[in-house]
Order: structure tokens, then sequence, then C-alpha cells
């Protein structure tokens, strides 16, 4: 199977239009765009939402490892990503909310089962999703309840003293991140947090979470407290070493291809069960 034949980013009436509403929003890199994979046959899909700052590129790789083991996937962009800092200052969590909703809706046109995998402020996302939706299972990849720059709290007066935050001075320039980061974003991030905390409980999907505790963005501690109150049966939680970092998707991650086999492991026992049940001869 060729790599055109998988990706159907611009062949789908409901990605191009993604795509075509991304483009009028000022996205330029291509890599920056929704995409959709969709592989022979697929009857499953997973939504990839990306986390803040980022574009759907940081799910790149997870979605090609996700399709060749027969998975289609859809990577949502999240307003005022992959534009421009100024863009995503201007943006509330509602808005991220919105694009995550639309990209379930198209895969439930087509597919039977539905399940989604998010980065840091993606995965919070889709835990709110399933307040809503019902959702066949989730990734959280390094979820948290608490950002760990100590101002974080703060962001929502913050805002109005110091617009942006510069993540790094040594950062290289990259067309898929922004380090010009606004804080009136963080403050969208903390509505959120205070929107899902009280509700967590009534998330009852099947769940895998991952942390690193090479995590410099996050409180790893608040991610795990996370998983603790939601309210799924299935719930599975992993923290790695202090090599991880937090963008679990990229080669930056020493054993990204490992938690790429697990995730995908996983979304398949969930989704063919009898495959993984031991039976009597």
């Amino acid at each position: 199977m060729s790599a055109n034949e998988v990706d159907h980013s611009e062949r789908h009436a409901g990605c191009r239009a993604l795509r075509d509403h991304a483009r009028a929003d000022g996205v330029s890199h291509p890599n920056n765009l929704p995409f959709l994979f969709i592989p022979e046959n697929a009857e499953s899909a997973v939504l990839l939402v990306h986390g803040f700052t980022a574009s759907p590129e940081e799910m790149r790789l997870l979605g090609a490892h996700l399709a060749n083991i027969g998975l289609a996937v859809l990577a949502v962009r999240l307003p005022g990503h992959g534009t421009s800092p100024k863009d995503l200052a201007h943006r509330r969590w509602e808005e991220w909310f919105s694009a995550v909703e639309n990209g379930y809706q198209i895969l439930t046109e087509q597919f039977r089962r539905v399940y989604g995998a998010g980065l840091s402020t993606g995965s919070l996302l889709l835990v709110a999703l399933t307040l809503k939706y019902r959702i066949d299972g989730l990734v959280l990849l390094s979820p948290y309840l608490r950002v760990k720059h100590r101002l974080a709290g703060y962001a929502g007066w913050l805002r109005h003293i110091r617009p942006y935050h510069t993540s790094s001075k040594n950062a290289e320039p990259s067309p898929f991140y922004y380090h010009r980061r606004p804080v009136a974003g963080v403050h969208q991030i903390n509505r959120l947090i205070k929107f899902i905390r009280p509700r967590l409980g009534l998330c009852t999907a099947p769940v895998l979470a991952i942390n690193g505790q090479g995590d410099r963005t996050v409180n790893i501690k608040s991610g795990q407290r996370l998983v603790e109150h939601l309210g799924s049966t299935v719930k599975i939680y992993q923290c790695y070493g202090s090599e991880i970092p937090h963008v679990l998707t990229a080669p930056q991650n020493p054993l990204y291809r490992e938690m790429f086999d697990l995730i995908g492991h996983y979304i398949l026992e969930l989704d063919h069960p009898e495959e993984f049940i031991p039976r009597d001869i």
C-alpha cells in the first residue's frame, strides 16, 4: 500500500473542508494542515489532537504508525495554531473544543468505532469530548491538571501585563511550534482545566495514559491525579523515566517507537477484544 493510497487528506470531503478552513485562517505550511489517513478496509478510526502552540505535525508519526496497523486517523488543527501567536492569543478553549468535536463527527459518519489520542492540552480536550459523546477509548499523552511554570495560575491577569512568554532563548525557529507563547492561551488552558476537573468522574471511556519524568512543561503528578479521578473502569497508567520529555510523539523521545507499539496494541485490543482473550482448548 503506497502513501498516496493511504493519504485521503485532500480526497475526503470532510478533511478537505478542514484544510480549506485552515488555509483561510492563514495556515501556510502544508504540514500544519489537518490530515487524514485511511488504510484499505479500515473500520475504526483514531482522532488525533495536538497540544498547545503545536500543530497537526506533532501527531504525524503516531498517525502513520496507527495507519500502518490498519486504523484510520484524522488529525485536527486547533484554532490559533499553525498560524501565529497573535492569532492564538484571541482564541478560546471552546473554539478548540469545536474543532475536536467537528473531527469526531467527521469520523463517526464513516467508521464504526472512534478512539481518541491527544497530547498534553489535546488530551484534556478529548476528556471534555467524552462528556458529550461516546468515545470507544482514549490515549492521553502527557496529561496534566497543572502547568509547571510558577506563574501559570495567574495567567488571567498576567496576560494584560505580559502578553507573551518566550519558551527558550536557545530554541531554534520551527514552523510547527510557537516559541513565543501567548499568556492569554494559558488562561484558556486554566479555564479548560476548571471545566473538566469537577467532571472527571463522568469520563468512563477506557484510558491509556502516559507521562514522562523528564517533562519540563507540566506537573506529571497532576497527570496521575487526573487519571485517578476518571470514572473509567479500564485505566492503564505508565510513567517513564527522566529521559522522557513532554512531547512523547517526536523522535526526541528516545522511546517513541516503544510507546507507539503500546498505543497501537491497546487500541487494537479494545477494537478486537476477542483476539486477545485466552480461550480454552
